[in-house]
């Protein structure tokens, strides 16, 4: 008997309703070539949900996501929606309720593409940037007082736990086992002398349960600037929520566009369901054309079976990104003339090939 897997399927807004369909396609070809089944669910919140009913979904929206095994997310996000919401009410909602404490996102250099980045190639740019996702600067814990008044004052509080700082390091360290065996925390403890210096202790204390994984801090500026001049160096990082948000969209960057990357908010312990998502917004600008570059959404796909327990099934899926890209079956963002849906069929087709099958 075949295993099922339920999934959660929210489109979101913007590009979301072209990329993620592109997603499921490929995700259905690979489930019939392995012979698992997806049972999917769409569930249409987000910001245009927001539009209409004041929510970014129902009352009971963490509730009906906990029956499924993994969600598949598109992005959220409208320019006639307060910015400040989608993350407050949404996606920090869904990975703080459902324990998602692991933000793990991939950047690598796919075949065909040519990093911004001249003298560099697919052996120097592949590491992972894992950000911590449930902690950090991202708590909103702060407050806003009399902000027109000339003594107004705004401050939002970082919070670190020692709980939260260990399970992200854990991850981090096993992760890295399964690598090249080398964890660099992006740290900024010489100026956030307390809450960073605190990160930096705890990390390091558990690098020495993990001896045979070499250990190096640096701080964050030193790294942004060694993600250009020197990615080579870096394998597992392991950072906070807002430093892993911004390193990681400037590893999209390196790989060639925001639209390459993949991610997963993941609860490692599977007690509840883990989201898969690409690093970039809705970009509402170019909703419905059919130019929205769907590989991220494709490879958070690969990143949720590998999660699952399909490792040969998400292989299979980076094998045929691998080979669309070589091919130079490339987006608008990629200086190509494909389609969104010509993108993702290519990527079908292989999956589905011969030569796929008798591998």
């Amino acid at each position: 008997m075949s295993k099922t897997y339920k999934i959660a399927v929210v489109n979101g807004d913007g590009i979301g309703a072209e990329i993620v369909p592109a997603g499921v396609s490929v995700l259905k070809a690979v489930a019939k070539k392995y012979g698992f089944e997806l049972d999917t669910t769409e569930l249409s919140w987000g910001a245009g949900y927001y539009l209409k009913h004041g929510a970014f979904m129902p009352a009971d929206g963490i509730e009906q996501m906990k029956k499924f095994d993994a969600i598949y997310f598109g992005a959220v996000g409208l320019p006639e929606v307060d910015d400040t919401l989608p993350a407050r009410d949404y996606t920090f909602k869904v990975r703080g309720e459902l324990k998602q404490y692991v933000n793990y996102r991939p950047v690598k250099l796919f075949d065909g593409i040519l990093s911004p980045l001249r003298d560099k190639t697919a052996a120097d740019i592949d590491f992972v940037v894992v950000r911590e996702n449930n902690e950090g600067e991202f708590v909103q814990t702060g407050k806003t007082m009399h902000p027109e008044e000339a003594g107004g004052m705004a401050m939002d509080t970082s919070i670190f736990t020692r709980f939260g700082i260990e399970r992200i390091a854990h991850y981090s360290f096993n992760l890295a086992r399964k690598r090249r065996s080398k964890v660099t925390n992006v740290t900024k403890s010489n100026t956030l002398i307390n809450s960073l210096a605190y990160w930096d202790k705890v990390i390091a204390e558990v690098a020495t349960q993990y001896p045979d994984v070499e250990y190096s801090k640096m701080y964050i500026d030193n790294a942004s600037a060694s993600f250009v001049l020197r990615p080579e160096i870096f394998d597992v990082i392991v950072t906070t929520n807002l430093f892993g948000d911004i390193l990681s969209d400037l590893g999209g960057a390196i790989m060639g566009s925001l639209g390459l990357g993949g991610s997963g908010n993941i609860n490692p312990e599977k007690e509840f369901p883990s989201m898969f998502e690409p690093i970039h917004g809705s970009a509402p600008d170019i909703a419905g054309q059919n130019i929205a570059n769907p590989i991220g959404q494709i490879w958070s796909a690969a990143i949720m079976l590998e999660h699952l327990g399909e490792p040969e099934a998400a292989n299979d899926i980076i094998a045929g990104i691998q080979h669309t890209t070589a091919k130079g079956n490339l987006t608008k963002d990629l200086k190509g003339t494909s389609t969104t849906s010509e993108v993702a069929h290519s990527v079908v087709a292989y999956i589905l090939s011969e030569k796929m099958a008798n591998t």
